[in-house]
C-alpha cells in the first residue's frame, strides 16, 4: 500500500502543478493576444475578448486544482478534517467556477 501512495500524491501534485502552469499559461495567452489586437484592430472589443480568454483559463487550471485537491483528500488524507477541507474546498471554486462563467457570457451556466 505505501508503495501506491506516493503514486498518487505525485499524481495529486501533478494535477495542481497543471492547473497552475493552465492557469499562467491562460493569462500570457490572453495578454499577447489583447496586445496583438490592441495595435492590429481599432481596439473595439479587446477588453471583453480579454476577459472571456483569461476567464477560461482560470476555470480549466481550477478544474485541475479540484481534481488535485480530491485525489489528495480521498486517497492520501481520508480524515473527517481533510474530507470538511475539501468541501469547503469546492465550495469555493464551484463558486468562482460559476460566476466566471457569468462574468464571460453573461448569462448563467445552465441556461
Amino acid at each position: 500500500m505505501e508503495s501506491t501512495r506516493w503514486i498518487i500524491e505525485y499524481a495529486a501534485l501533478g494535477l495542481e502543478l497543471a492547473g497552475t502552469a493552465v492557469i499562467v499559461a491562460g493569462a500570457i495567452h490572453a495578454t499577447l493576444l489583447a496586445g496583438l489586437h490592441a495595435f492590429s484592430r481599432s481596439g473595439e472589443g479587446i477588453f471583453q475578448q480579454y476577459r472571456v480568454r483569461l476567464g477560461r483559463g482560470i476555470l480549466l487550471g481550477l478544474e485541475f486544482l479540484v481534481a488535485g485537491d480530491i485525489i489528495n483528500t480521498v486517497a492520501v488524507e481520508s480524515t473527517f478534517y481533510s474530507v470538511g477541507v475539501l468541501a469547503a474546498i469546492v465550495l469555493v471554486r464551484t463558486f468562482l467556477s460559476v460566476t466566471l462563467e457569468v462574468e464571460m457570457t453573461g448569462r448563467w451556466p445552465w441556461e
